[in-house]
């Protein structure tokens, strides 16, 4: 059974880090049109560190599912589901409330526009509104939490002390 969780999450997480890489592009692509007191937004110190955050996040949410990828390629089903339950549960609680941040972001960064369901802040909208429930889909943030940490907890040696 957790084989089969472990891949719904992991899907789940390749749709969250394609979401949050399209939130880029496409802050990038208002951020470079948009101007703002006669200048482009991205003349603004401030849009430019927030999109540096997105983008940080982003790669990050990224790099840890293409880790985790990897594993899952070279490993059999049997073994993933021993050792892959907990990290994958953290990389999808992980990845999709740093989508939900990075939606947040992208909201700021549009600013009016992110609230309409047409137009050009129509991608950012919809992500907004629906990278919430994303976060419930195959386990809930805290449960996948403590799905990780006791199966952490399962691999620490009896002995162990400080």
């Amino acid at each position: 059974m957790l084989s089969n969780f472990n891949h719904e999450r992991w899907a789940m997480c390749c749709v969250s880090a394609r979401a949050q890489r399209c939130l880029v592009e496409e802050c990038l692509k208002w951020i470079t049109q948009r101007k703002a007191f006669g200048k482009p937004l991205s003349a603004q110190p401030v849009v430019r560190n927030k999109l540096a955050t997105m983008i940080a996040r982003t790669e990050g949410s990224q790099n840890w599912l293409e880790n985790i990828t990897y594993q899952m390629c070279n490993m059999s089903y049997k073994e993933q589901a021993n050792k892959l339950a907990g990290p994958i549960a953290f990389l999808k609680m992980s990845s999709t409330r740093s989508a939900q941040l990075t939606a947040t972001d992208a909201v700021q960064i549009f600013g009016g526009r992110a609230v309409t369901q047409s137009g050009m802040g129509r991608f950012v909208e919809h992500a907004h509104r629906t990278a919430p429930f994303d976060a419930l889909l195959g386990g809930a943030e805290d449960v996948l939490a403590d799905l990780g940490v006791r199966q952490a907890m399962r691999g620490m040696p009896k002995n162990a002390r400080l």
